[in-house]
């Protein structure tokens, strides 16, 4: 896993990928994840994205970022159409890409003080 210096202890910053794997401020997980600047929840369920429910991500929309993005693993797959319409109805931006360009595309906006959120499914 490559990783990249961590330049801020106040905020999550993706600093690694690779199948299986995502760092996070340094440390490697394993499992499936929501990322904001400044919140990690490491006990996210969704293991794919057929399983991907509007209700996985009720607490991000209680509380909406700017961007959503959603990483589906290793490619880009789109969740079920019903819930693919509720993220939309949102009123947020929505990208759906495969987990590698969502941690990228996350530290991008992030950098640029963007309230953005990643919910990353890790398969493993």
């Amino acid at each position: 896993m490559l990783f990249s210096e961590v330049t801020s202890e106040e905020s999550y910053i993706v600093t690694g990928y690779e199948t299986g794997r995502v760092g996070i401020n340094q440390v490697a997980h394993t499992h499936s994840l929501i990322v904001r600047p400044h919140q990690l929840q490491t006990d996210w369920p969704v293991q794919t994205v057929g399983e991907l429910q509007v209700e996985h991500l009720q607490a991000l929309l209680d509380h909406p970022p700017e961007v959503l993005l959603i990483g589906t693993g290793e490619t880009q797959q789109f969740p079920d159409r019903a819930v693919w319409r509720h993220l939309r109805a949102q009123g947020l931006g929505v990208e759906i890409m495969d987990t590698a360009a969502a941690c990228r595309t996350y530290n991008l906006i992030m950098a640029e003080g963007r309230d953005v959120a990643a919910a990353l499914i890790i398969e493993g």
